[in-house]
């Protein structure tokens, strides 16, 4: 009841209106009227809305605090059993680290290693072996070997070996002292060994000189012994490199301040003719591949070499055969005219290089190297022919006497290309190992050794002009090297495929032609090493080519088994003239 008077029941306006009871007949009045009231305002039943300012900041959400969770634990790799490969499983009663296989065992605190399989372990051993070998041939290659036959078996002697073995020639005796001391240097015993030596010589001096006097300290020299017929050689040829170049020098001097001389037209001219070669004849030189060509120095003649070990002679400019050189038993790999007679010689796979006459006869037969024959070049005074081999040497020979004169090394594999200079002074030779070195002939020396060459070097020829050297390659470029700066003038990325032969025009040196596996041979200008023209039109491989004296002709032979001739206009002018 008390809750009840605290709080009376609150009637609404209308509720009071309907309460009021009125009589029928009479107006409604209605009890309030006299009382003056104010409007009441609608009561709005309060909703519960946040109150927000007018601009109300972006609120700031505390982060959510999850509830910790438990720390994941550790879980240490699972040791494996050790498991052979036949798939049964032994357990290891060794304490050690490391079982007698090269099982490594997991201890605390070291990450867990794992069997090596039996193939993974050969292939480790064979790459150790290798990486071993590779340092034994480069220890090797470091190593001081005398290259005097009697001081390498005095060496081998010395260290126990036996001085020879049956069918041992002067290299390979000399490998084997140099493969020796590489392995006595690898177990340390060499300078041991060498320690002794030179105190039995210090003994056996002492004993052969008692008066006390001054020791001569025996010292093998590090060059090979040349033979009187060398030294007559030599002299020679530097007798004859000072007058041609003497005569050189002053042509170039002529031509230098001679006011008529006009060198820009006379290479203007040249060029003109060399752009205009085309296909004069084409004739099938042989049943085999063609490896080989060579003019005559006069121009008359062009000789040829095949794969059948047959080469032969050809008249110009009729290209018609007129001898046939039978002798080699294997392949030819190259043919040469001589520069001062009718004589030509050739080099072969079985090792051995002939000369013959016009007339087909063989007269000389050139026997020493200890494997193929690769390319043959004429010294300029044609009293001495050169051959390169895949014996890593190149020999100089008499053309008289057919005896070996030099056996030269320098190179660490195959030597394959060979070129004398103009004057006779110096011979360049080129190889396998993507080096070519100039050799000065009147003293024996390398004097430049030319590297630019990424793969193997196949052509080189020196330039009439005396001072360029142009090489070509399996790497598709022909670089022009110039000898007074010791240094690569020109790069000419010349073909699509390897370089087989490179070839100046002999007279002047206006243009240079090269020969490629790309089916083609090009020419191009010596002044700017810019394309000439493109000698296109065989179907396989060109191997060789050669040029004419005077530049009017051109010969490319091919594994298609082809010869062909390539003439300029005047040419044909000269012959349609004696035609008339």
């Amino acid at each position: 009841m008390e809750v009840d008077e605290e709080n009376p029941v609150s009637i609404s306006p209308a509720e009071a209106s309907a309460a009021v009871v009125v009589p029928d007949g009479q107006p409604a009045i209605s009890a309030i009227d006299p009382i003056p009231l104010q409007p009441v305002q609608p009561i709005i039943p309060p909703s519960v809305t946040p109150i927000l300012p007018s601009i109300a900041p972006i609120p700031v959400v505390p982060p959510l605090i999850s509830r910790p969770l438990a720390p994941l634990p550790i879980r240490l790799p699972p040791v494996r059993p050790l498991v052979p490969q036949n798939g049964e499983v032994k357990a290891s009663d060794s304490d050690s680290d490391r079982d007698e296989k090269g099982t490594v065992q997991t201890t605390a605190g070291s990450a867990p290693e794992y069997e090596i399989s039996e193939e993974s372990r050969q292939v480790r051993e064979r790459q150790e072996r290798a990486m071993q070998e590779f340092l034994m041939k480069r220890r090797a290659a470091a190593l001081a070997v005398p290259t005097n036959d009697m001081s390498v078996r005095t060496r081998l002697r010395r260290l126990g070996e036996p001085i020879t073995l049956f069918g041992e020639r002067e290299m390979e005796r000399r490998d084997r002292l140099r493969t020796l001391m590489a392995k006595l240097d690898a177990e340390g015993e060499l300078e041991k060994l060498m320690k002794i030596h030179e105190e039995e010589e210090a003994a056996a001096l002492s004993v052969a000189s008692p008066e006390g006097g001054e020791e001569e300290n025996i010292q093998y020299p590090f060059y090979t012994e040349g033979s009187k017929a060398l030294l007559e050689a030599r002299r020679e040829i530097a007798k004859y490199s000072i007058v041609k170049a003497a005569l050189r020098l002053q042509r170039a001097r002529r031509k230098r301040d001679d006011p008529d001389e006009d060198l820009d037209a006379e290479i203007h001219w040249s060029l003109e003719q060399a752009g205009s070669l085309v296909l004069d004849c084409s004739e099938i030189g042989d049943d085999r591949p063609l490896s080989g060509c060579s003019f005559s120095h006069d121009g008359k003649m062009l000789a040829t070499c095949a794969w059948n070990g047959v080469a032969k002679i050809w008249s110009m400019p009729q290209v018609r055969r007129v001898a046939t050189l039978k002798g080699h038993t294997e392949r030819a790999t190259d043919i040469a005219f001589s520069p001062i007679d009718n004589h030509l010689a050739t080099a072969s796979a079985d090792r051995t290089a002939k000369l013959w006459n016009t007339e087909g006869s063989l007269v000389r037969t050139f026997e020493g190297h200890l494997d193929r024959l690769a390319r043959i070049a004429f010294h300029p005074s044609g009293k001495f022919v050169g051959t390169t081999s895949f014996d890593k040497t190149w020999r100089l020979w008499d053309v008289e006497t057919g005896e070996e004169l030099l056996l030269q090394e320098g190179h660490s594999r195959s030597i394959y290309g060979l070129s004398f200079h103009h004057d006779g002074s110096l011979a360049a030779s080129c190889g396998l190992d993507a080096l070519a070195r100039v050799w000065d002939l009147r003293s024996g020396r390398s004097i430049l050794a030319l590297e630019g060459h990424v793969k193997p070097v196949l052509g080189i020829n020196f330039s009439p002009n005396g001072y360029h050297l142009a090489t070509g390659g399996e790497d598709n470029t022909c670089r022009i090297w110039d000898l007074r700066k010791k240094k690569s003038l020109y790069t000419i990325p010349a073909h699509a495929n390897l370089i087989s032969h490179v070839k100046f025009e002999p007279q002047e040196g206006y243009f240079l032609v090269t020969a490629s596996y790309d089916m083609t041979a090009k020419v191009w200008s010596s002044r700017d090493f810019k394309p000439v023209k493109t000698l296109s039109g065989h179907e396989a491989k060109v191997t060789s080519v050669d040029v004419v004296g005077d530049g009017q002709y051109v010969a490319t032979v091919s594994h298609d088994r082809t010869i062909k001739l390539w003439s300029s206009k005047d040419a044909e002018k000269e012959k349609a003239m004696d035609v008339d």
